[in-house]
């Protein structure tokens, strides 16, 4: 069978240019018909859903509101909520002062050198600790308890340590400092020389990141300053006798 294009190849252009043509139009129709959907979409959002939404809110706050003020403890309430949420940071932060026994059990020097605190105050702004105490064997006493602070050694390991890492050492104190030495009568009428000693201390003494936390005493023996001058070569083991000579 023979068949015979009768339509120009001009003709044809033009009609599939035309269906191409009404194709887009249709397209594009549709994604705008679309798009003003999806602004009217919004806009009822926007304008309705929005207001409602926000109406409810204001009514549920209201209520709120009118509770908490019929609360006659509000402002208690609130203070204690708010030092809850600072429990964590402060417990973790806090000092920890139950050290200090550590310390007073290895600086008061042994009989007969011993002495009697009557006030102690460690002032964490400052970093100070400051004894009020009596000895009874007067200015010798006092004097022995101050070389023992100045040899005190604080060792310690930090709370990130490795489990075999060595512990850190810090002298324990620093600007120490004796004062107000008077002669009294204690409870006993016994008569002692009262003092007041302060000195700085190391901030790691009492930090929570301090752990394994050893107190000691660098200084051996006697602590007086006239036993400290007296050079060790001056004395000497008795000579002993020499077998079958008189």
């Amino acid at each position: 069978m023979i068949e015979i294009n009768l339509v120009p190849d001009i003709k044809q252009e033009l009609l599939k240019a035309q269906r191409v043509r009404s194709t887009v139009i249709t397209f594009a129709i549709l994604i705008g018909i679309i798009a003003v959907g999806i602004v009217v979409a919004l806009c009822v959002y926007i304008f309705a859903v929005q207001s409602v939404r926000q109406n409810i809110a204001n009514v549920a706050i209201e209520d709120g509101s009118e509770q908490l003020l019929k609360n006659s403890d509000l402002d208690k309430t609130l203070t204690i909520q708010n030092q809850l949420t600072k429990i964590s940071s402060l417990n973790a932060n806090k000092k920890i002062d139950s050290r200090i026994f550590d310390v007073l059990a290895a600086i008061i020097p042994p009989k007969p050198n011993d002495v009697q605190i009557s006030e102690l105050t460690i002032d964490s702004d400052t970093s100070t600790i400051t004894i009020n105490g009596q000895a009874s064997n007067s200015y010798a006493a006092v004097e022995v308890f101050k070389k023992t602070v100045e040899g005190a050694i604080f060792k310690y390991n930090k709370i990130d340590d490795k489990p075999n890492a060595d512990k850190k050492e810090l002298v324990l104190a620093s600007d120490i400092n004796t004062s107000d030495t008077s002669y009294g009568e204690n409870s006993s009428g016994n008569k002692v020389l009262r003092f007041k000693l302060s000195f700085v201390y190391a901030e790691e003494l009492f930090s929570p990141e301090s752990t394994n936390v050893v107190i000691s005493i660098k200084t051996n023996g006697n602590a007086t300053d006239s036993y400290r001058g007296i050079p060790s070569s001056l004395f000497t083991a008795p000579a002993k006798d020499i077998p079958g000579v008189n």
